[in-house]
């Protein structure tokens, strides 16, 4: 596993280097990729030239000074399923920021002259060669829309713009990481994922028992519209209650990847969360639709309680599967 793993690695990172330096470069890389999940509005690619014509030469182009930081980085055989079976893919993932200032346009986003702090999340899918055939990425547009004046969403309940890397810990695994405490991360996380985030009883959070899993002094940052929450406490009452307000059926399943690598979790999923609208969110009353969250998520397991949690969600895909076009609004408001 830890040869195969590395593999992908090393292959991760040229991949990442190539995008950033020329994207075009990077096209031998994604000859295998048959599906590359890009955030909404952008969506779904099937080939490396239109993963590249998509995403990444765009941006590239607006933001010439662009820079990719990487907090986290890791790889692992995913557990993704919730009876265990099955699954064994392997995957490597990260996240950080893109910084740098757009001189022009980009997916439908102004240009205006501020210095810009792209949070961005990625994961890739290897086959027994080490070839990518699948990936996801979602890059944080609300926040993103926050930063040039063009909030699309009411102010978050959580602070804004709190997303470091790991605190006294190097979340960069480019070598080979120690197994037993991969393994027990992973077993912590899938009890988490499929045993608290799962056991809501609709009256009483404390059913979920996310105590026996957050640091009280967990720090969880959120996507734009949610925001960064500094405790337990102020996850429960800033984001959980609210999320589970609105979507009080939901529940997570068809996760495409859970895998660890020493004290880190990583999980992705287009169709991660999947439920219906059934209450008022972030000022937009329910509609009874049903709604699939996509969604990527990296936790940092300190002393048996995970200390930190890095969480995306495509929020503009979520809206729009409510009646709301967050980019329809942002260009309403940039005219």
């Amino acid at each position: 596993m830890s040869e195969q793993n590395q593999r992908n690695k090393v292959t991760a990172l040229t991949l990442w280097a190539a995008l950033d330096r020329d994207p075009g470069s990077a096209a031998s890389l994604l000859g295998r990729v048959g599906h590359w999940q890009g955030p909404a509005p952008i969506g779904v690619q099937t080939s490396g030239a239109d993963i590249i014509a998509a995403l990444f030469a765009p941006l590239r182009t607006a933001i010439p000074d662009l820079r990719r930081e990487t907090h986290l980085f890791l790889g692992g055989q995913s557990s993704a399923h919730e009876d265990g079976q099955g699954d064994g893919a392997y995957w490597v993932a990260g996240t950080g920021y893109y910084t740098g200032r757009a001189v022009q346009s980009v997916f439908g986003i102004p240009a205006t002259g501020h210095d810009l702090r792209i949070r961005w999340g990625e994961f890739l899918r290897f086959d027994a060669e080490g070839q990518i055939t699948h990936a996801q990425t979602i890059w944080d547009f609300v926040d993103w829309f926050d930063q040039i004046g063009l909030p699309v969403l009411p102010k978050p309940r959580g602070a804004q713009h709190v997303y470091p890397a790991p605190t006294a810990y190097d979340g960069i695994h480019a070598d080979a990481q120690d197994h037993d405490a991969t393994q027990e991360t992973l077993i912590f996380g899938r009890d988490f994922i499929f045993g608290g985030l799962n056991g809501f009883d609709e009256t009483d959070l404390s059913s979920m028992g996310m105590a026996r899993f957050f640091h009280p002094n967990v720090k969880w940052y959120g996507p734009g519209g949610i925001g960064a929450c500094l405790s337990l406490s102020e996850f429960e009452t800033l984001h959980q209650q609210p999320w589970l307000t609105a979507f009080p059926d939901r529940k997570v399943m068809h996760l495409e990847s859970l895998f660890a690598e020493d004290r880190v979790l990583a999980a992705s999923g287009p169709r991660g969360v999947v439920g219906s609208h059934g209450g008022t969110y972030l000022g937009h009353a329910a509609t009874g639709a049903p709604i699939e969250v996509s969604g990527l998520d990296f936790w940092l397991r300190t002393e048996g309680k995970f200390t930190e949690n890095w969480v995306f969600v495509d929020m503009v895909h979520l809206f729009a599967q409510m009646g709301v076009d967050l980019f329809a609004r942002a260009k309403e408001q940039a005219q």
